[in-house]
């Protein structure tokens, strides 16, 4: 739920008419980034506010009735179908190429894939971005299997860089001086996950990969040719929290974080290469 803040940030910009060449989104940042090229302002908050406290959306019920703690025909079905309907038409009209990270489950690599029109076909992309281990099944797509992209990239910066993007804005939700550390459900993931060997190292040396790249966005920062808004300290916000003023604190924070920093941010997007 720490997406929340990227949803802030998201909504500011897409209310002033900010766009991008492109755009990359990891677990909540895909889910809740993809509202961004679809330009549905509003959206992410109003459906996790009115959703939320659904034990077929997010709850143990869910997680012991259908393995996955976020409900897939809730979540990825029937809310973008039908109750809170997800713009497939504008979001494949819009030229900005749009792409998630997953982790590949048998080689513990990531896997960028482009949505090209977020229907139901393509959204299993969106949910296998963002089941996380231990508390969702598996996402099988095209015979790959799936998990959480964070676990091989956090924070796909070099990817774009290599894509041909030279000068990047990121939405980070921890912030500055945070340092992750070491899963404290790594014995557990080890256990499930016996048979993905690579996916039980890649886990294990998750935090050692996002220190390197936050180092790393540090310095592409003071070099000018990456912009950072992040939240000024921790969100203190639970990955399944689902009390509305927190999700409307979190969300609040996003937007005031973007607002803050948009003279910079416009500043850096005018500027020559």
């Amino acid at each position: 739920m720490r997406g929340l803040f990227t949803a802030g940030v998201t909504d500011v910009m897409i209310e002033r008419g900010l766009t991008f060449d492109g755009a990359i989104g990891v677990s909540a940042g895909a889910v809740f980034g993809c509202n961004f090229k679809s330009r549905q302002n509003g959206r992410c908050l109003r459906y996790n506010m009115k959703y939320g406290k659904d034990r077929n959306y997010c709850s143990f019920y869910s997680l012991l009735t259908t393995g996955n703690i976020y409900g897939t025909e809730l979540c990825y079905r029937r809310i973008p179908e039908e109750l809170d309907p997800f713009d497939t038409k504008a979001f494949e009209e819009n030229p900005m190429p749009f792409y998630v990270v997953c982790t590949d489950v048998r080689t513990g690599r990531p896997i960028y894939h482009r949505v090209y029109r977020g229907d139901r076909e393509e959204m299993d992309w969106f949910r296998a971005t963002a089941s996380m281990p231990l508390v969702s099944r598996i996402v099988r797509i095209d015979g790959q299997l799936l998990l959480d992209g964070g676990i091989a990239d956090s924070i796909p910066l070099r990817y774009f860089q290599r894509a041909g993007y030279e000068r990047n804005v990121l939405i980070l939700t921890q912030p500055a001086d945070y340092v992750r550390q070491p899963n404290r459900l790594q014995p557990a993931i080890a256990v499930m996950y016996a048979r993905y060997p690579a996916f039980v190292k890649a886990s294990a040396t998750r935090h050692v990969r996002y220190n390197r790249d936050t180092a790393y966005i540090r310095a592409e920062a003071e070099a000018g040719r990456a912009f950072v808004i992040q939240p000024a300290e921790s969100l203190h916000i639970a990955h399944t929290e689902n009390d509305q003023g927190e999700l409307l604190r979190v969300y609040e924070l996003g937007r005031a974080a973007a607002e803050e920093k948009w003279d910079a941010l416009c500043a850096f997007m005018e500027r020559d290469s």
